[in-house]
């Protein structure tokens, strides 16, 4: 991930608008739904400036948000994303983790008792796995995540957890998809990891088959059907 500039000061350090920011965003619910799907797009390694009005990383995980919500699936799928403060991941603040937690209770406020599962890409897939340990969570979908060394994976334990990844991705690296699937099934997660043919970072090049894949994994995920993989975790994308 690349790094910016100096910034300013981190929105949170005063001001009171750490109240004022509500993290969640929600583009579909039902009366009575029966799950829910959290959205997390990308951004940057820092930056303590809000995100921009043209959101092209928010505007990327459009397509997969429509792909789930078309019936039948969709039909009972309440559907929401994250909305960060800053457009960094900001060293140990995590700043787009400490969003997604916080959606994640406004979320299960909103919606007892429903299973969720979390679809990340990039900076909001490295935010997913880092919140996953969270009680309503049933599985994740990272998208290209940005798995540094070292990212802890215990919470992951029980969760169905799948990262895609294409190996000439040269934003994020996709050897870090592979070793953290493998720390996290080592730790008691069903981690699995699938090897994209295309699509670099951004996953526009085969981006059919992108959003295909993951739909059918939620629902894989939530129904809660073992995913075919060869002995090493893996399966073709």
């Amino acid at each position: 991930m690349r790094t910016g500039p100096a910034q300013p000061a981190h929105p949170d350090s005063g001001g009171g608008q750490r109240g004022a920011h509500r993290p969640l965003v929600v583009h579909r619910r039902p009366e009575v739904p029966r799950a829910a799907v959290l959205l997390m797009h990308g951004g940057r390694a820092d930056g303590l400036t809000p995100p921009p009005r043209l959101n092209l990383p928010a505007l990327r995980m459009r397509p997969f948000g429509s792909a789930m919500s078309r019936p039948p699936g969709g039909r009972d799928l309440l559907l929401a994303s994250v909305r960060y403060r800053c457009r960094g991941w900001n060293g140990p603040q995590a700043d787009a983790a400490q969003d997604a937690r916080r959606a994640l209770d406004e979320l299960t406020a909103l919606a007892a008792d429903v299973p969720v599962v979390l679809v990340g890409h990039s900076m909001g897939g490295r935010a997913a796995l880092l919140t996953g340990g969270h009680p309503a969570v049933r599985g994740i979908v990272a998208l290209a995540p940005w798995c540094p060394s070292g990212e802890p994976v215990s919470h992951l334990r029980g969760r169905t957890v799948v990262l895609l990844h294409d190996k000439h991705d040269r934003v994020t690296d996709a050897e870090g998809s592979w070793a953290f699937a493998d720390r996290a099934r080592q730790s008691g997660a069903r981690a699995h990891s699938v090897a994209m043919p295309r699509g670099g970072h951004t996953m526009l090049r085969g981006a059919r088959q992108w959003h295909r894949l993951t739909v059918d994994l939620v629902v894989a995920i939530l129904a809660g059907t073992p995913l075919e993989v060869s002995a090493d975790g893996r399966f073709p994308g």
